[in-house]
């Protein structure tokens, strides 16, 4: 079993949050995936963002503003 470090994009309205998960590699079908922990982080960050609380996702992950571009 091997795991490497990989950033997980999260998008919820005007955020977008970085989140770094490892993922976990190994012999089966079902690999790479993530641990159990990584995962709940990602829901966590993501319904952080959906509330609009920006200091509890931040704690977590690194968090953007998206800003729309007009041509």
């Amino acid at each position: 079993m091997k795991k490497r470090s990989h950033t997980k994009l999260v998008h919820e309205g005007v955020y977008a949050a970085e989140v770094d998960v490892d993922l976990v590699e190994n012999e089966t079908g079902w690999s790479p995936y993530l641990s159990l922990e990584d995962a709940y982080k990602l829901d966590e960050v993501r319904d952080a963002l959906r509330r609009g609380d920006i200091a509890r996702a931040a704690k977590l992950a690194r968090v953007f503003t998206l800003t729309p571009v007009t041509v």
